[in-house]
């Protein structure tokens, strides 16, 4: 891997521990529709792939099923509105985040933020948990035409500071950000933990796994 002159970060599952708020949402949601909870641990399962394949797996209880038009428009229309006053309260940063980003931003390199969750709660969250600051660019889920696994967000971004994909670095947790770091041709190194539809994010098969953020550190620093 080569030492790279950009590094994006996902938010759900890399930056944040968002599934209390998430699932919270997602309960009240399917109460509201006079359905029976999900529960977190299947909220777990679902997450990663933007708020609108969320209500509908929360509807199907399947990742690839499709509800009924009018039953999908009636809960994304409650779990919008329950999300957009629970976005932060319960998410917490995970363990290292902080100390990572703040190596990476000591050490100079442009920092960006690309995240399938709608900019209406992207922004949010990060100012909420104090992250913020440490990104000059955030990609949000409805910035642009596509979103991750599209590989257009990462152009997007790799285009923004100037930078060639061959030099640039995606850090996320899913297959989703693998698949879009290949398309783009990123680097792209997954943390162990996150959301990857309950799947090690190895077979995958990114370029390297680490477990903090703060692992991030050695790993440029064997960069070629």
């Amino acid at each position: 891997m080569r030492r790279p002159k950009m590094i994006l970060v996902d938010l759900d599952g890399t930056l944040v521990d968002s599934v209390p708020d998430l699932a919270f949402c997602v309960d009240r949601m399917m109460a509201g529709l006079g359905r029976a909870p999900r529960g977190e641990a299947a909220v777990r399962t679902w997450v990663g792939n933007g708020v609108e394949r969320l209500v509908q797996r929360a509807l199907t209880g399947t990742l690839d099923g499709e509800p009924p038009a009018g039953d999908y428009e009636r809960a994304m229309a409650l779990f919008l509105e329950l999300y957009a006053a629970n976005t932060s309260g319960r998410s917490r940063p995970y363990p290292g985040v902080r100390e990572g980003l703040e190596i990476l931003r000591g050490a100079g390199y442009p920092l960006a933020c690309v995240t399938n969750k709608p900019a209406r709660f992207t922004e949010p969250l990060l100012a909420d948990l104090g992250l913020r600051d440490y990104f000059s660019l955030v990609v949000a889920g409805d910035t642009l035409a596509e979103k991750k696994p599209h590989p257009l967000p990462l152009q997007y971004a790799a285009a923004h500071f100037g930078v060639a994909p061959g030099e640039a670095l995606m850090v996320g947790d899913s297959v989703s950000d693998v698949k879009a770091a290949r398309a783009a041709g990123f680097a792209i190194v997954c943390v162990s933990y996150g959301y990857n539809h309950g799947r090690d994010i190895r077979e995958a098969a990114p370029d390297a796994v680490i477990d903090s953020l703060t692992e991030l550190e050695g790993l440029l620093a064997e960069a070629a």
